[in-house]
């Protein structure tokens, strides 16, 4: 037993080692570039997605709330139980999370969904509806992307078909995002401060 939960720590690492990291990077810009413009984080997924997309902004809420300043203005449209019960009861579930981005939705919001395939209905629709709503579209994917490699405006993929290293390593590329983010958030509010002060 030992040495196999050994293996699996290993093949994680390997994986999350062979990330495209220009590609998260790209992310992190978007995400931080939200809060500048003060547009909203919304973020979505099924299963152990749904969870890593309620740990997201969870973590840009608070995990982002430094140097005296607020976090992001992030909602986990998962978390909305309710909501989503009523919307799937009346409507469909496929139509759970693009019916809540078209309440809440403006443009240049930003749009986090979390697949390991790629493929889920639910995230699809979100994804279209979001595009036509004028919202930045950004998939946390896995195997080869499915749909939503196509859809979404940014992306990165878990390289591994493992369905629980796929979440894993979505999990780890959250945490790197607001490790990242949380370290850089006091500097960008001082550099605010230098510049108005010098008009």
């Amino acid at each position: 037993m030992k040495q196999e939960l050994k293996s699996y720590v290993n093949e994680l690492q390997e994986a999350a080692g062979k990330s495209d990291f220009d590609a998260l990077g790209k992310i992190a810009s978007l995400i931080l570039d939200t809060k500048k413009s003060g547009a909203r984080i919304y973020s979505a997924g099924n299963g152990g997605s749904a969870s890593t997309a309620s740990h997201i902004a969870n973590d840009l809420v608070k995990g982002c709330r430094v140097g005296g300043n607020p976090g992001f203005e992030a909602f986990s449209l998962s978390d909305t139980v309710p909501v989503i019960t009523c919307l799937a009861n009346d409507f469909s579930y496929e139509e759970v999370y693009s019916i809540q981005l078209e309440t809440y939705g403006r443009p240049g919001d930003l749009l986090l969904v979390f697949s390991g395939s790629g493929n889920s209905e639910n995230i699809v629709r979100a994804v279209e509806t979001a595009k036509k709503m004028g919202m930045v579209t950004i998939g946390f994917l896995g195997r080869d992307g499915g749909k939503l490699k196509a859809l979404c405006d940014v992306f990165i993929i878990a390289p591994t078909d493992s369905m629980e290293q796929i979440e894993d390593i979505h999990l780890s590329y959250e945490h790197a995002i607001v490790n990242t983010l949380s370290r850089m958030l006091p500097l960008q509010s001082a550099q605010g401060m230098q510049g108005g002060g010098a008009k």
